[in-house]
């Protein structure tokens, strides 16, 4: 018995609820088309009211005339998005770039001396006053071109006297014993 009555107590307050907002919802159109008589202009307020009331109500595309629920859909996506865009924008400005010259001066180092790695050009850089990372170095160093790897005819050709050829197989006989031979 006390749970039809609580369940009946809810109903009624469900029911009031959604009225509530029905009616909400159908005064603020009435207000939107008051404001401009030509053709309906929604400011981000309307747009905002209107995605808070799909997210409350479930009934919320019965009363709605001037916009299509799909609009609505549509609102609360592109918000959502924007709201997540912010949320990770970049907080702080982040490492500062190196200069121009000295980026410069880093490939004009790696292309001169060739044999010199990321270590030895950081060290040398420091010993000009030029404070930058390793990594930084390695990352605006020129790449030098390897040669290309030697092609397999070439290989075979360059090692064709080193190399032997041996098949093994197997001979079953009629007297099911099994013979290994090899072949050179």
């Amino acid at each position: 018995m006390f749970f039809i009555l609580l369940r009946t107590l809810f109903s009624a307050l469900r029911c009031q609820r959604a009225l509530a907002l029905e009616h909400l919802a159908l005064r603020h159109q009435l207000d939107v088309l008051n404001r401009n008589v030509k053709r309906p202009k929604l400011t981000n307020r309307d747009r905002a009211l209107w995605v808070l009331l799909s997210r409350v109500w479930p009934d919320w595309r019965k009363p709605l005339t001037f916009v299509q629920p799909e609009t609505v859909i549509r609102w609360h996506r592109r918000g959502f998005r924007l709201y997540w865009k912010w949320k990770s924008r970049p907080r702080w400005p982040g490492r500062s770039k190196v200069p121009v010259d000295v980026r410069n001066l880093i490939r004009g180092m790696s292309q001169n001396n060739p044999l010199w790695g990321a270590p030895r050009i950081h060290g040398e850089l420091l010993k000009l006053g030029i404070e930058v990372s390793q990594a930084t170095v390695s990352k605006y160093m020129v790449r030098h071109r390897k040669p290309p790897s030697k092609s397999w005819r070439t290989f075979l050709t360059n090692h064709a006297q080193d190399i032997v050829s041996v098949d093994f197989f197997t001979v079953p006989t009629a007297t099911f014993r099994v013979l290994f031979v090899s072949l050179f």
